[in-house]
């Protein structure tokens, strides 16, 4: 029978991003004593407030399921949105006043990946969902980071940028810029409008989620052989593929093929684009890590590093 642990030996981790929010509690021995996922939302700095109430929500699951009472001995939270410092600023200073921790930290969600993946050792990390990323650790610990600049002139290949490339082609294709293509009817039906003209204040009230849903119609288009769905694919794939050959590049070099973790729900086992990118991907000197991630997990091996290296 499974001893709870006191309150003061356990640590939650918090992965988070648009979609959803996870947490999880280890003990002071690293054993998961329990698990909870809640919905998500990005870090912003002006509004901090829909994460905050994102993490205390799972959190506070997890930790009921574990049958504990708050605060526990750290929590480490991996946000989408983080990677800014006055938005990581922000969010700490609301989760300190929340009640969930002794000691709060908050990452990106990337480090939580990363974590999982690697721990605190070396490799190389490609992530696309909505956005993309590409994050490497080298042999003496210093970081890379390619991509990640945001929607507006950034994110290459993610989900996002795949769905508007998808509303360029319709566009086009009205103008007769381009060729009449599949996704004219594809992007009709996702954004529940009747014509083309609708898909301006449709994109324009359209959530970066809802936009970025276009991304895996593309995909079924280009593989029933629409030329502008896959022109679209191929970019998107290569766009990825130069992101870990920068990253591979900038943290080399490497003494063998480092191994490469693939996260986001594009390119993650069974992801839309996974098959395409592993194609593409063994030009580089890689190897694809085969397992699944779990960044709360790693958040929390995170937190409880924290308490270890405070004690």
């Amino acid at each position: 029978c499974y001893r709870v642990p006191p309150v003061t030996e356990c640590v939650i981790g918090v992965d988070g991003g648009g979609t959803s929010t996870r947490a999880v509690v280890l003990d002071a021995q690293g054993t998961e004593v329990a698990r909870a996922e809640c919905p998500g939302a990005v870090v912003t700095a002006a509004n901090p407030t829909d994460a905050l109430k994102a993490v205390t929500q799972a959190a506070r699951a997890a930790a009921e399921r574990a049958g504990l009472d708050l605060p526990c001995a750290a929590l480490w939270a991996g946000l989408a949105g983080a990677g800014r410092p006055d938005a990581r600023v922000a969010m700490t200073d609301v989760l300190r006043s929340a009640g969930l921790a002794h000691t709060i930290t908050v990452g990106t969600d990337v480090e939580a990946a990363f974590a999982d993946a690697f721990g605190g050792g070396p490799g190389v990390m490609l992530i696309a969902g909505t956005g993309s990323i590409a994050w490497a650790r080298d042999r003496t610990g210093v970081e890379y980071r390619v991509g990640g600049w945001g929607q507006h002139f950034g994110d290459e290949g993610g989900g996002h940028w795949i769905g508007v490339e998808c509303l360029r082609c319709v566009a086009h294709g009205e103008d007769g810029r381009g060729p009449v293509t599949a996704l004219r009817d594809v992007a009709l039906a996702h954004a529940c409008v009747a014509g083309p003209d609708q898909l301006i204040a449709w994109a324009g009230a359209a959530t970066k989620s809802q936009i970025a849903g276009l991304a895996p119609l593309v995909v079924e288009a280009a593989a029933a052989g629409d030329p502008a769905a896959r022109h679209v694919v191929a970019r998107a794939t290569e766009a990825l593929r130069r992101h870990v050959s920068s990253v591979v590049h900038r943290s080399g070099p490497w003494a063998e093929p480092t191994q490469l973790a693939l996260w986001g729900g594009l390119i993650w086992q069974g992801g839309p684009l996974r098959a395409s990118l592993a194609q593409a991907l063994t030009s580089l000197p890689v190897e694809l890590l085969d397992r699944a991630l779990d960044p709360p997990l790693g958040a929390a091996r995170l937190a409880l590093e924290m308490v270890r290296t405070r004690d």
